[in-house]
């Protein structure tokens, strides 16, 4: 029995094979409701032809990668999605459990799987993994979404069809732009895209354009090129991460003008300074936080024109209730069916999220930082690591910011700055960076990074978020010297 809220998505593109208007755009290629119908539908046949459960899904282009995705729905096969920013060792992880994978040719031979068995689509074919291993699933598992989190091991959080399409409809209601066109630069393998850049724009009637704009994820986007293609595209609503903010942000210090059909671009995936916030709109980029988790089917909050708190995450939206306990967020509603091989956890109907934070009292969401990043020093003093970076990265002179300080009586920070600023600038902005922080979360000592942290190096993930045991580890010895010389020099 098919989900019934994938029967009211799956009806509505039915409706509109009627019209000739393009529904997904890739360059040249343009895609109708009739095309995407039936493709979906040829590849679902196909799906369901091998007997697979699981499907582990790879590199192809966008436009198929929807019509592989809505076609494991319509099949009611499970997915894995295969993001491109991964490392090999995380993808063979996440491949285990895979009996199949659809890719183009090199993402096949990439996961060490025979030769493709046969095509779904032109170009993209379907190879069986020889010795998929029994994984336990939660019953109504759509897709296995997985994290890369902080340590190098992704852990696959399964969702329903229900869990992402309720997020999918309460954000067409927050950010109410009916028939919008949206422009998705984010993988599509990111649950947050595929959600609220896929499956949103679908049900409110609009249409999705693709972007190609770098390699391999958020750190690996080229700035001349994503200006390019909002200019080019023209879209109505766009999805960011932090460092994409800040290159638009960037871009338009030197010029740039954003496109005034742009209506809503969303931010997430890491604390955004309200300082960077104000110089995006201010330069025309309608900017609004967001709050989410892939264990909740991406977005919790969300800030929107109707009801808009710079520096907060937003409100709820409705389809999910967040409240405090001891100072840590906790989410039911739309709650994940649990992780995969880990049955004791399945069927929670409250999510502890593990972040900070607390709701104010007009209903947004204040996120102060993890619980488990929750800086303890020597001197008694708790500091959320993200609100000083957030300070440290709010106006363009750092592009990166790592705060240290948990067993230390004071904070150090590891820093990549803009190839322009010289070290007495540098100084200077981390003195008034402190002038604004209390004596207790102030930087008292920092290194300058040569070349910025980076996923390939195993130190961020795919969305540019910090794996801080990785960096801590890896700069074991700067930290040490920090600390050091700090407590050597005359102050």
């Amino acid at each position: 029995m098919k989900d019934a809220d994938f029967q009211s998505l799956w009806s509505s593109l039915g409706r509109r094979t009627a019209s000739r208007e393009p529904l997904l755009v890739e360059g040249a290629r343009a895609l109708d409701a009739t095309a995407l119908v039936r493709g979906v539908e040829q590849a679902a046949g196909e799906l369901t032809r091998t007997g697979i459960r699981l499907l582990a899904l790879a590199a192809v282009s966008a436009p198929d990668w929807v019509i592989l995705d809505l076609a494991c729905a319509l099949a009611e096969i499970a997915v894995i999605p295969v993001p491109p920013f991964f490392t090999a060792a995380q993808i063979d992880h996440l491949l285990v459990p895979a009996e199949a994978i659809a890719g183009d040719r090199t993402a096949i031979a990439s996961a060490g799987f025979p030769a493709a068995h046969r095509e779904l689509l032109p170009g993209v074919g379907l190879a069986f993994n020889p010795q998929p291993r029994a994984a336990e699933i939660p019953p109504a598992t759509a897709k296995i979404t997985f994290t890369s989190g902080s340590t190098g091991t992704p852990k696959g959080v399964c969702l329903s069809t229900a869990n992402q399409l309720r997020v999918a409809g309460a954000l067409c209601e927050a950010v109410g732009i009916p028939r919008i066109r949206h422009l998705c630069v984010l993988p599509l393998a990111t649950l947050l895209e595929n959600v609220a850049g896929i499956y949103a724009p679908l049900l409110a009637g609009g249409r999705v354009h693709f972007a190609d704009c770098g390699a391999g994820g958020s750190a690996g986007v080229a700035p001349a090129a994503l200006t390019a293609v909002l200019d080019r595209e023209q879209p109505q609503s766009i999805i960011l991460v932090p460092e994409l903010l800040r290159l638009l942000v960037d871009a338009a210090d030197r010029g740039w003008r954003p496109p005034p059909s742009l209506q809503f671009a969303a931010v997430g995936g890491g604390r955004v300074a309200p300082d960077l916030i104000a110089s995006a709109r201010a330069c025309g980029l309608p900017v609004y936080e967001g709050y989410g988790l892939s264990e909740c089917a991406s977005v919790v909050s969300l800030n929107t024109p109707r009801d808009d708190c710079p520096g907060s995450a937003g409100k709820p939206l409705p389809h999910v209730r967040v409240n405090s306990v001891d100072g840590e967020l906790m989410v039911s509603g739309n709650v994940f069916l649990g992780y995969l091989n880990e049955r004791a956890g399945w069927g929670r109907s409250t999510l502890s999220t593990g972040d900070l934070g607390r709701i104010d009292a007009r209903g947004f969401v204040r996120v102060a930082g993890r619980r488990d990043h929750l800086i303890v020093t020597t001197m008694g003093r708790n500091i959320s690591p993200e609100w000083v970076e957030a300070e440290l990265l709010a106006d363009g002179t750092l592009r990166q910011a790592v705060v240290f300080g948990d067993g230390r009586p004071w904070c150090v920070a590891l820093l990549y700055a803009a190839a322009d600023t010289d070290a007495a600038a540098l100084a200077r902005h981390i003195a008034a960076v402190n002038a604004g922080l209390p004596k207790y979360a102030r930087i008292r000592a920092w290194h300058r990074l040569a070349e910025p942290l980076s996923a390939g190096a195993g130190l961020l993930s795919g969305n540019g978020r910090l794996r801080r045991a990785a960096i801590s580890e890896h700069f074991a010895a700067v930290l040490d010297n920090l600390y050091r010389q700090y407590q050597e020099s005359p102050r």
